[in-house]
């Protein structure tokens, strides 16, 4: 969606926010689902709500380097979880809530769809916003390192909606970033579905399920 203006976002699911950051203190949100349910557009849209009380932590940054993927023999699988650096991710999390008003910002890395390639440094999180918003596909998994990520959210969000629309929205952003129409399907049959079919299964881990309106 992106270029596009952000959907509201639905007042109960600001309200529950509202009340995890009355207390006064840093709330650290995560956003999981399948690829294509909407994750990044709430992400955006909750930051824009919040402005500069907010920030993305997003998962994205720690894919492997292409490279790397190709000598482990994953480059056809990237998206998977074993094709990130949960660990990295972990230790991450862990220092963004460790973080004390006036320390220094941490630096996160974000993914840059032009190059298909994370890029260290590129995010600073600053020790004054209060939400931060940790978004992903895996961040419910419960095993290997990955089960490092629940422990230090406040509350975790399933985003969900309908499986159709979802799929469109796949084809359309592989598309968008270079991949022919049937190349496109074949990657979203081939590798998005296996691993969307593997994040519903972490949905009752959920503390809320989030889905779009319409």
């Amino acid at each position: 969606m992106a270029g596009m203006p952000l959907p509201p976002i639905p007042p109960d699911a600001l309200a529950r926010i509202d009340a995890l950051l009355a207390p006064g203190r840093r709330v650290l949100l995560g956003l999981t689902g399948p690829p294509g349910a909407g994750k990044s557009t709430l992400a955006e849209a909750l930051a824009a709500q919040y402005g500069t009380r907010a920030q993305i932590v997003p998962m994205d940054g720690f894919h492997l380097a292409n490279a790397e993927l190709r000598r482990l023999g994953r480059g056809g699988r990237k998206g998977a979880p074993d094709t990130f650096d949960a660990a990295g991710y972990v230790a991450l999390l862990a220092r963004v809530r460790a973080q004390r008003p006036g320390d220094a910002p941490v630096y996160a890395p974000a993914f840059d769809r032009d190059i298909e390639e994370a890029v260290a440094g590129s995010i600073p999180i600053r020790a004054e916003a209060t939400l931060l918003i940790a978004e992903g596909n895996y961040l419910l998994f419960d095993d290997g390192d990955w089960a490092g990520v629940r422990p230090l959210l406040d509350t975790c969000w399933y985003v969900g909606g309908d499986d159709d629309v979802r799929l469109q929205r796949l084809v359309a952003r592989h598309e968008a970033f270079g991949r022919s129409p049937a190349d496109a399907r074949a990657w979203v049959a081939g590798t998005d579905e296996p691993n969307a079919r593997r994040i519903a299964a972490t949905r009752a881990r959920a503390d809320h399920v989030f889905c779009w309106p319409g």
